[in-house]
């Protein structure tokens, strides 16, 4: 009797060992693509290398609102209208990426800007020089505060009516899409300091102290950048 219960478990082994065989080896083929799918994943997953040197390319679209018109819009102009309203502007920008935490560049930016009519089309141009300090979090999204400043001129189809210079100041924040391409918003403050002037009504404008007055705009920024590696010294 005992034979015959051996018999039988040998025989039933036998015969489920295949089956456990094919099943374990079906886990098998399922789990190692996964498994090497897993590195690439991680790698695309990975923020840009802090250790590198970027040359660094892209454009902005901006949209501005005047926080503080001041002298550009004095309260004893009566009844003329604001001369400077919100706008919508398109910038290109190209700069340099440290091995730290620091940007440095240029930026030409031109905007639309309402004018209550007074122009026929009110263009902003503005050439700066920008500087950002990065707060690496080791993530693929990164947290900046940014500041420049640079030359304005403001006027009628392009032209220069009026001039002076431009701050800027606020935060951001940059996502990498991959190695070389980043995406981000930004939030900033722009004061300004434009020379005095008469608009076509014959209202003075920006009349302040030494014929210069002040400006306040804010904004907001939707940012696409390259990243071209830079060769080590």
């Amino acid at each position: 009797m005992y034979s015959i219960v051996r018999d039988f478990e040998a025989t039933k082994a036998i015969f489920v060992a295949p089956f456990v065989l094919l099943r374990v080896l079906a886990v098998a083929l399922v789990l190692s693509p996964s498994a090497a799918a897993e590195e690439p994943l991680a790698q695309a997953t990975r923020p840009p290398p802090s250790s590198l040197e970027y040359l660094i390319t892209g454009v902005a679209l901006s949209a501005e609102a005047v926080a503080s018109p001041a002298d550009l819009c004095p309260d004893d102009a009566g009844s003329a209208p604001c001369i400077l309203e919100r706008g919508l502007g398109l910038g290109i920008r190209a700069g340099y990426r440290t091995r730290g935490a620091w940007y440095a560049g240029g930026a030409y930016e031109f905007s639309r800007h309402e004018s209550s009519n007074l122009l026929r089309l009110a263009i902003m141009q503005q050439l700066r020089v920008e500087v950002r300090y990065y707060m690496d979090l080791g993530t693929r999204a990164t947290p900046y505060l940014g500041f420049g400043v640079g030359a304005v001129i403001y006027g009628n189809e392009w032209g220069a009516d009026t001039g002076g210079v431009a701050g800027m100041l606020g935060p951001g924040i940059e996502f990498a899409v991959t190695q070389d391409l980043s995406v981000g918003a930004a939030l900033y403050y722009r004061p300004m300091l434009l020379r005095a002037y008469e608009d076509t009504v014959d209202q003075h404008r920006a009349d302040g102290v030494f014929g210069f007055g002040t400006t306040h705009l804010v904004g907001l920024e939707f940012i696409v950048e390259l990243r071209d590696p830079l060769p080590r010294w």
